[in-house]
């Protein structure tokens, strides 16, 4: 099986990212690596350069990988370890970060290209619920 594109929970929640890296395994059958850098080093609310580069590393298998801030800091922090410690595949994205996260595990796991993954969840933001 071909290595998929790898998906990077930003958030100031490290609650809050676990909880939607939980539902996104199941979406994605386990097949899309997903890894969390949620909330600060020693626990708290916040976030952590150093936890985003931690999971870029465990999220990029070699299929590239999206980033995905919740708001805020979260983006700072992300723009920031992407821009100190460049990666080829690695990409911020602007989106939802939860229906963005789960367009994005859809559709990595159903085999989608780094470019299409980062597609669906651009496109999550147009997403109705009802």
């Amino acid at each position: 099986m071909a290595t998929s594109v790898g998906v990077v929970l930003v958030s100031h929640s490290a609650a809050m990212a676990a909880g939607l890296r939980e539902l996104l395994g199941e979406l994605g059958a386990g097949a899309v690596a997903v890894a969390v850098a949620g909330g600060t080093g020693d626990g708290g609310l916040g976030t952590s350069y150093d936890l985003v580069l931690r999971a870029v590393a465990e999220a990029d298998r070699g299929a590239g990988a999206v980033v995905l801030p919740d708001l805020g800091s979260s983006v700072l922090t992300a723009r920031a370890a992407l821009a100190d410690h460049p990666r080829p595949g690695v990409v911020l994205v602007d989106a939802p970060f939860v229906e963005g996260a789960v367009a994005a595990v859809v559709a990595a796991s159903a085999g989608a290209d780094l470019d299409a993954v980062v597609a669906a969840a651009e496109e999550a933001r147009g997403f109705r619920k009802f």
